[in-house]
């Protein structure tokens, strides 16, 4: 009666432990071949880059990855941006030219400034005709809380090695000699937005007096910037998707893919509105900013 006991239940566990083998295989066959981005065949990657461009790490990892994927034979990049700190929009720009993939750029509600600087880079564009570009140009704030800091009996020595270090400082206003030098570094950093659009429109007919033209800070609609040869189309996400399907030599209807972006708790608790707009609220101590601001 004992040994029988011992074997029921030992015939007990063996299924028990079967089951959840057989649990564990068959969730791991749907994570697999559920899954888009571990099907095989061909297939293009959707980017997104949303908010405000504060850093290029994120973005540029997912095209690495793509670059590497054969089975990513096409890259789309829906671009919802202001744009953004310049450094990390020419980072992220800089590796879309050295993709050796077809990029479509899909524009959403913005894509300004550094938004734009981005698409110039991709093979094609769309815009929705009521999308928000243009912005060609940069910014620098320089906030400045001397009057409040001598209100509040709040004083501050210098002591500087050069007669322009603290040139920029918000404790006092700028020099007639300072503005002029913030400014040669804006027109020049301003003059590399035009030269990054110019490689990456004039095949297109754009010449670099059409550029100049709107290099002004100016606002475009979607369908202004087609009227430009800022943009190559007007349509949305699909017809990118599907464009870029073509590019990619993909018959039929392309397989899309993309990366999960993680959000901060922060983010989550505020719907990601405050997260993508910490980076304006904080002051950025002489930031150029290839960015559309309000």
């Amino acid at each position: 009666m004992e040994k029988k006991t011992k074997i029921t239940a030992i015939i007990i566990v063996g299924g028990i432990f079967l089951g959840l083998l057989l649990i564990i295989l068959v969730g791991a066959v749907i994570s697999i071949f559920g899954d888009p981005q571990m099907m095989p065949g061909d297939k293009v990657a959707l980017v997104e880059v949303y908010g405000t461009i504060s850093s290029s790490q994120g973005i540029v990892d997912q095209l690495h990855r793509y670059r590497d994927d054969d089975s990513v034979k096409a890259i789309i990049l829906r671009i919802d941006s202001p744009g953004g700190v310049v450094a990390p929009v020419q980072e992220i720009h800089r590796e879309l030219t050295k993709l050796q993939k077809k990029t479509v750029v899909s524009m959403g509600s913005t894509a300004a400034s550094g938004g734009y600087y981005i698409a110039c880079a991709a093979d094609w564009i769309f815009a929705n005709p009521g999308t928000l570009t243009g912005s060609i140009g940069v910014i620098m704030q320089l906030p400045k809380l001397g009057e409040l800091m001598k209100k509040l009996g709040v004083e501050q020595e210098v002591i500087k090695s050069g007669r322009y270090k603290d040139a920029g400082s918000m404790h006092r206003k700028l020099t007639s000699e300072e503005r002029e030098l913030f400014q040669e570094t804006i027109d020049d950093v301003s003059q590399q937005f035009v030269d990054a659009i110019l490689e990456g429109r004039q095949h297109k007919g754009l010449t670099g007096e059409q550029i100049q033209e709107i290099a002004d800070g100016r606002l475009l609609s979607g369908r202004q910037a087609l009227e430009r040869k800022l943009v190559d189309e007007l349509g949305d996400l699909t017809d990118a998707i599907e464009y870029a399907g073509e590019l990619g030599g993909i018959r039929g209807k392309p397989r899309v893919i993309k990366m999960k972006r993680s959000r901060s708790i922060l983010e989550r608790l505020t719907g990601g509105v405050f997260g993508s707009k910490l980076d304006q609220i904080v002051p950025h101590q002489a930031s150029l900013r290839y960015e559309l601001v309000f």
